[in-house]
């Protein structure tokens, strides 16, 4: 779905909030109400907060968490995960994580975040040949590593502090 609740086109490529529903689905929050407002629509679909591309097939593809995962700059939604997959290819990045900031012109500006030693300038034309324009970073920070909680995830929300 996207933003407003109207389906998305099953191309592949664009991005939208996964809802899913079904009669194994949980009814809600024991005595949390607001919370279960928050996660289940009056109709049953419940969201995820994952964000995903469908292709003409069907096939569901999780791209990555609504919450971090979603970059909406210049009128378009990029998913992270792409961009870092993308950056990952590079035999100069060893990690990589990318956040959107916000920005007056593009509405969030794709900053990355690169454990590596590979020269700024060319990850982001590297990106740029392989991914659509809008989907380059518009800023590469090399840092030493990257914040990663127990489990060893990379923890996104701590990158915006590094600005």
């Amino acid at each position: 779905m996207d933003e407003n609740g109207a389906d998305l086109s099953h191309d592949g490529e664009t991005i939208g909030r996964l809802e899913v529903r079904g009669a194994t689905l949980f009814d809600g929050y024991l005595n949390r109400p607001d919370a279960t407002a928050e996660v289940l629509s009056s109709d049953g679909w419940y969201r995820t907060g994952d964000v995903a591309v469908i292709d003409g097939g069907g096939m569901h593809r999780i791209v990555g968490r609504e919450s971090v995962d979603l970059i909406k700059t210049g009128g378009f939604r990029v998913g992270a995960g792409e961009v870092e997959t993308a950056l990952l290819g590079h035999p100069g990045v060893e990690e990589a994580a990318v956040i959107g900031v916000p920005d007056d012109d593009l509405g969030q500006r794709i900053i990355a975040f690169i454990v590596g030693d590979a020269e700024p300038d060319a990850l982001i034309e590297f990106v740029a040949q392989q991914l659509s324009a809008h989907k380059r970073p518009r800023e590469i920070r090399l840092v030493d590593s990257l914040p990663r909680n127990a489990l060893g995830k990379v923890l996104k929300k701590e990158l915006t502090g590094w600005l």
